[in-house]
């Protein structure tokens, strides 16, 4: 097999961007090909407006120009000016101070666009921590905001509420491990800004994704004593929260938003790329005209060398000087787009982030999608990718939440078929090669409903968000079952909760990486905003202090995590094949409510919504397993019958049910044939016990 070619971006001319410091100097390289002169600004320390010294930089192959100087040592406070010609994509002022793209520190003035790169000096005690390095198949992801994780808990120290430190509190991990989650995925963390449409409402951009720079750590979620400390101490704080989850067995996972920047559309700030070289780091027509698929005014261009490097050596820190152990991609589509903007799976930026040596053992996570033509690419990433499964989260929702309201008026609309396809791994939208560990399942994340709103209403609230409740998802397939938002009704709010375990069940118990929304774990609510970009307050930030059914929520979560590990047949890395033996997969046997083998036109009348299956694990790392699962999906009560012709099989032990308010324990043995009374829309999870064949 030939050796791979190494994309053109990786090669020598694009090495050693930014600042390096070596025997008492630094040497600062830029990358602008259309500049005609590129000037270093420094400035004092402390008064960022005063300049106390500037030198141009000499230009150099590959549309690199560089300086080495005294003026640059640790801690420096500096900045660029860059000139060149004017015309279509070009827009070059020599006037604006620009930030440093690959700076590891940023310090800010006064006003809105007045920023400073930092020289930082890498360096840290890892001691003998190392990344958990957990498989993909024993993953749980836990997606969160950094600030609204801590931000209320009471049992994190005040001075340490909404921060990295914070987010590694000993009383924080000790959550964490005993939710049993096994990956934080944190909201971007990269250094960001608040829109000025945003600021002109009295408003914030909460989640973060408006990247100012793409290599340092936000300052605002850094404790006040770091923030006093400066850059450096900011990265220190970083690092120690990475080291004590990393400590306790938890990866951290960063959302990244490389698909565009905070400059916006043209006219928008100028605090990087745009003054130094717009015409190649974003994407244009022949005009100049932006072409945006990311529906924030422009695309970063990563047809183009630079952009493409820079992205991937923006990974290379954080995975290796920041221990980060893997990376979500937003709107990853838009970063898989050629220099004729159409989208390809063998992108050569999406080849290297997969084969990169520097990235090996990372997890990478795409969003297969972006708002261009042809962005919807839902199971067409590489081979190593894993992605988030839209596909997934509309059919669980659809079978629990929307099939329900609907059958209500009517009848069902589907069957089961579908639903079940998603329970085993999605096999029709991930390739065998790939296989269900591709797909990342989640019912909500941070964009939408939380799980509590998805189950309480039928339609989005947003008018806090000061845009006339015309932003967010319009089709959410939601269900309030009866009443708009809060309501007494003892029976309403019973089949809430009832529907929230459903999904929770059936998001734990699916073949994939399960990820689940921070709070989801018990019943957070924002109150029916499905579009909270913009509110940092109480509605976003997670309560801690629980009634009694979120507790019994909580436990419930903890005993399918607890499940998921202790039964690898709920966990294949591979897809079965028929009359094969494939090591790390589950065979899977389908059975109705009868306890005979699904037929055909069984799976797709909408008459029939209760299943039974069995999945066996084919011993690869662990002992063999099996479970059954009973999915009933009506709202009328049924009797099932055990399935009888289960090889082997001597009895049925139930490990869990969707239908208790809080777990119980039962260690009766059930034998095959025998008939169980099923509560309408429930789940029940059972070990198979007997010979295995």
């Amino acid at each position: 097999m030939p050796e791979p070619i190494a994309p053109s971006f990786t090669g020598a001319a694009l090495d050693n961007l930014g600042v390096h410091l070596h025997d008492g100097v630094g040497t600062l390289r830029v990358w602008s090909r259309n500049a005609s002169s590129v000037e270093l600004v420094v400035f004092d320390a402390t008064d960022l407006d005063w300049e106390t010294a500037q030198a141009p930089l000499e230009r150099r192959p590959g549309g690199v120009w560089e300086i080495t100087t005294d003026l640059l040592q640790a801690g420096t406070r500096y900045a660029l000016r860059v000139n060149g010609p004017h015309g279509p994509g070009n827009i070059f002022n020599p006037e604006t101070l620009l930030l440093d793209p690959y700076a590891r520190g940023l310090a800010q003035g006064d006003g809105y666009e007045e920023w400073r790169s930092v020289v930082i000096t890498d360096g840290f005690d890892w001691g003998d921590v190392r990344k958990p390095q957990t498989s993909l198949d024993r993953t749980v992801i836990y997606e969160g905001h950094l600030k609204g994780i801590t931000k209320r808990h009471p049992d994190v120290t005040p001075a340490l509420h909404g921060t990295y430190a914070g987010l590694a509190h000993p009383a924080m991990i000790e959550y964490y491990k005993s939710l049993g989650i096994t990956a934080i995925e944190l909201l971007p963390v990269h250094a960001f800004v608040t829109e000025p449409r945003l600021l002109e409402r009295g408003l914030t951009n909460y989640w973060g994704y408006n990247t100012l720079n793409f290599f340092t750590p936000h300052n605002a979620y850094a404790s006040e004593a770091a923030r006093k400390g400066g850059p450096e101490a900011v990265i220190t704080e970083f690092k120690g929260m990475v080291k004590l989850l990393h400590e306790a067995g938890i990866e951290v996972i960063l959302d990244v938003v490389y698909n565009h920047t905070s400059e916006e559309g043209i006219g928008g700030p100028r605090s990087s790329f745009r003054g130094i070289d717009n015409a190649l780091y974003y994407r244009q027509q022949a005009d100049g005209a932006y072409i945006d698929t990311t529906g924030v005014g422009n695309t970063v261009n990563t047809a183009t060398d630079a952009a493409a490097r820079l992205v991937l050596d923006s990974l290379r820190y954080w995975a290796n000087e920041m221990q980060i152990d893997g990376f979500r991609f937003d709107l990853a589509a838009a970063l898989g787009r050629n220099a004729q903007h159409e989208f390809d799976p063998e992108h050569p930026l999406l080849v290297a982030i997969r084969e990169d040596e520097a990235l090996q053992g990372v997890k990478i996570i795409a969003e297969p999608w972006d708002v261009g033509l042809g962005g919807w690419q839902t199971g067409n990433f590489g081979a190593g990718w894993s992605e988030w499964n839209d596909r997934y989260r509309d059919r669980v929702r659809n079978f629990w939440l929307s099939d329900i309201d609907y059958a209500r008026r009517a009848s069902a609309p589907v069957g089961i078929g579908g639903f079940a396809n998603r329970l085993a791994g999605s096999a029709n939208t991930y390739s065998e090669e790939r296989g269900p560990l591709a797909s990342i399942n989640f019912v909500t994340a941070h964009d939408g409903f939380t799980l509590n709103d998805l189950v309480s209403y039928d339609v989005k609230h947003n008018e806090a968000n000061g845009e006339n409740n015309h932003d967010g998802a319009d089709m959410n397939r939601s269900f309030n079952h009866g009443v708009e938002g809060p309501t007494d009704d003892p029976v309403i709010d019973t089949a809430r909760r009832k529907a929230m375990r459903n999904l929770l069940g059936t998001l734990l118990l699916s073949a994939g990486i399960p990820m689940l929304t921070a709070g989801d774990e018990f019943g957070r609510t924002q109150r029916g905003n499905n579009n909270a970009y913009c509110q940092d307050s109480p509605l976003t930030w997670l309560n801690w202090d629980h009634e009694p059914w979120q507790k019994d929520l909580q436990a419930h979560v903890s005993l399918l995590t607890r499940l998921r590990v202790e039964n690898p047949a709920l966990r294949p890395a591979r897809y079965a094949r028929l009359g094969e033996h494939v090591p790390g997969a589950s065979v899977m046997d389908w059975f109705d409510q009868n306890g005979d083998t699904m037929e055909v036109e069984q799976w797709n009348d909408p008459r029939n919504r209760t299943l039974q299956y069995v999945s066996s694990s084919v011993p690869e790392n662990a002992a063999a397993n099996r479970i059954l699962l009973i999915v009933h999906g009506t709202e009328a009560p049924i009797d099932v019958r055990l399935p009888e012709s289960v090889e082997g099989a001597t009895g049925f032990v139930q490990l869990w049910s969707s239908a208790d308010e809080r777990p119980t324990v039962d260690e009766k043995v059930y034998e095959p044939g025998a008939v169980l009374p099923i509560e309408g829309t429930s789940m029940r999870l059972f070990e198979v016990i007997g010979d295995t064949p």
